[in-house]
């Protein structure tokens, strides 16, 4: 039998970068690298699943929406293109503190992805392809170009991976599997070995997502109405304020003893449940077979009914994913108040798909194991396209830096959520797809999405991410800041001017006056109730107000979190070096020493966050470093 002849790849071309993979970590890493002026080259699947929501249409909530501020605060994308495509706006958390308030936008799901796309083909720099990579070209332990799956061959002097969960994809309906992406699109098996033949260490995680429905065949009279918040706030920083509407509103609907009745009968066909499922699923996003198993004292469960866009009749079942059989799937959703007469228009399932091991990056995201190769999103173990986003924009930033000769930018965890997202991925690992909560970082009250452009706007100037425009308008709101700061101190209120609004709000009155900044202390004080005294500060809006309030009202907890901070980056200063050796150290334990010599932390601070590793691990290692420090200094001056 004649052998299948392979034949020589086509050369095509090249770029210094190449994007695997154009889902919110491609978009984000194709424009942070083209943005530095080096050419970049963005493969995808189709053209049309660029930017693509697969699962839920909105951007933000908890925890995320602070990412999607970072985003906006580095220049990026996804929160100017939230902005002009936003259907619903709501803060979440407006019962808790300031650290916990959390921006969500419901997204006209097609029209974000005609923005993006559109915004994408303008880009210079930037070229948009659509093909599979099938294979990567590595040369002496580093990248050095793609294969398409049409074996076409394109140099590189860096790749990023935003595979999403396409890589390795297979779709579960109940008994029913197939290989394929989200939302129909193909599967992208052939770059599977290619990886693993790198020296990457993937392993299958697992997702899913809920029904998409006709509006048509929804009670919405018997459902309970979600308005949104007016009025609406953006998520860009750029964005004025009134710059997006509520255009619909969504409904909360809830599942019962009947429903789970349902599910409870049929768990048995469900591929979570019978075993046919390998990959490990999101912890804190659990499918309705999940909830009614790991629940079982619950009676109900909300469902939120989302309208996936202006042109479309199709709603989103928010927290009713599942890998049900589609005849249990219409049988369970028709017994939920409201859905007696559901039309299912695409099934829900649950999607598997290959991913790395993130303790095998290095906190700039690139590869252990391959030099110039990066990942991010989905296939460094997160879940979300908020998470996913923030990722993109590191790992296409570290990518062209390390094109440029210049230094990569490692964000610590103190400064963003995106630095605790990272350092969290490449300091501890992931049992399952990772999810940022705002609980997972130790500097919320810092942390605030208001502020970050405070926190990030600068080092992404610094980096080549922030053009002028935005830079002076940066400089515009910190001056403005500043003044109305200044004011409130230097402005002394009346206790009966005051007294005087607050009796009219309800509130009790005040026994004495002082500076502006030392009543808007009290708990019953706010920043417009002091400006029916004194008058608003010039150029203050609603969004500087409540950011002004936050700081003044918080002033002792965030002096002492600063406190902390400074503690850490002492410790940061600390750099352990690369070639350190951990083995010859008999005061640390074997489980410190195993883990240090796998994780390779670059300080201190990072050694002392690696699970397994104590504080008197810690302060062994200390005093080896400092010596090790010594050491070397000792023999360069020779």
């Amino acid at each position: 039998m004649q052998k299948e002849q392979t034949a020589a790849p086509e050369h095509l071309g090249g770029f210094d970068i190449i994007i695997v993979g154009a889902g919110h970590a491609g978009v984000e890493a194709a424009w942070a690298a083209a943005k530095l002026g080096v050419s970049v080259g963005l493969f995808t699947l189709t053209l049309d699943g660029i930017a693509n929501m697969p699962c839920n249409p909105s951007i933000g909530g908890t925890a995320k929406g602070h990412l999607v501020r970072e985003i906006d605060a580095m220049g990026g994308v996804m929160g100017i293109a939230a902005d002009a495509n936003t259907l619903q706006s709501r803060m979440l958390n407006r019962g808790k503190g300031p650290a916990v308030h959390s921006l969500r936008a419901q997204i006209d799901r097609v029209a974000y992805h005609r923005w993006v796309k559109g915004f994408l083909e303008k880009y210079e720099n930037l070229s948009i392809k659509q093909a599979e990579v099938a294979r990567l070209q590595i040369r002496d332990g580093k990248v050095c170009g793609v294969i398409t799956r049409l074996n076409g061959q394109y140099d590189a002097k860096a790749v990023v991976l935003c595979t999403g969960t396409n890589l390795g994809g297979k779709i579960f309906v109940g008994s029913a599997s197939v290989k394929t992406g989200p939302d129909g699109q193909p599967a992208a098996d052939a770059l599977v070995d290619s990886l693993k033949a790198a020296g990457l260490p993937l392993r299958r995680f697992k997702t899913g997502t809920p029904a998409r429905v006709h509006r048509r065949s929804i009670d919405f009279s018997v459902l309970e109405r979600q308005p949104g918040e007016e009025p609406p706030e953006p998520f860009s920083f750029l964005t004025p304020e009134g710059g997006v509407k509520n255009q619909v509103d969504c409904h909360i609907a809830f599942t019962n003893p009947d429903t789970h009745r349902v599910i409870l009968d049929n768990l048995h066909r469900s591929p979570l449940y019978g075993g046919a499922i390998e990959g490990i699923g999101p912890r804190y996003c659990p499918s309705i077979e999940d909830k009614v198993v790991r629940f079982s004292d619950k009676e109900r469960h909300q469902v939120f009914v989302e309208p996936c866009g202006l042109d479309t009749e199709e709603m989103y079942l928010q927290g009713m994913s599942s890998s049900l059989p589609e005849q249990v799937q219409n049988e369970m959703y028709h017994t939920v108040k409201g859905f007696e007469h559901l039309e299912i228009m695409r099934p829900a399932y649950a999607i598997e798909y290959e991913c790395i091991d993130p303790l095998a990056l290095w906190p700039t995201l690139e590869t252990r194991a391959v030099e110039g190769l990066y990942g991010a999103g989905q296939f460094n173990g997160t879940s979300g396209y908020e998470e996913a986003a923030a990722q993109g924009l590191l790992a296409g930033l570290n990518a062209a830096r390390r094109v440029l000769g210049k230094e990569q930018l490692v964000l610590p965890r103190h400064s963003s959520y995106l630095g605790a997202l990272v350092d969290d991925l490449v300091t501890k690992g992931v049992m399952d797809p990772y999810r940022m909560m705002t609980s997972r970082s130790e500097y919320r009250l810092t942390l605030r999405q208001d502020n970050a452009d405070e926190r990030l706007t600068p080092i992404a100037r610094e980096m080549g991410l922030v053009d002028d425009a935005r830079w002076q308008a940066f400089q515009n709101s910190m001056a403005v800041k500043q003044a109305e700061m200044k004011r409130l101190e230097s402005t002394t209120v009346r206790a009966g001017q005051l007294s005087e609004v607050l009796e009219k709000q309800g509130k009790p009155p005040v026994e004495k006056g002082g500076p502006a900044a030392e009543l808007l202390r009290r708990p019953e004080v706010d920043y417009d109730t002091i400006a029916q005294v004194i008058g608003r500060g010039e150029g203050v809006d609603s969004r500087m107000a409540g950011r002004i309030t936050t700081e003044i009202k918080y002033a002792g907890y965030i002096a002492r979190q600063q406190r902390a901070i400074k503690e850490v980056k002492r410790l940061e200063k600390t750099r352990i070096p690369e070639d350190f050796d951990y083995a010859p150290l008999d005061g640390l334990r074997l489980e410190a020493r195993e883990k240090l010599a796998k994780v390779r932390p670059l300080d201190l601070a990072q050694a002392g966050r690696i699970p397994g590793v104590s504080p008197a691990d810690m302060a062994v290692l200390s005093v080896a470093v400092a010596a090790a420090c010594r050491s070397k200094k000792a023999e360069e001056e020779k």
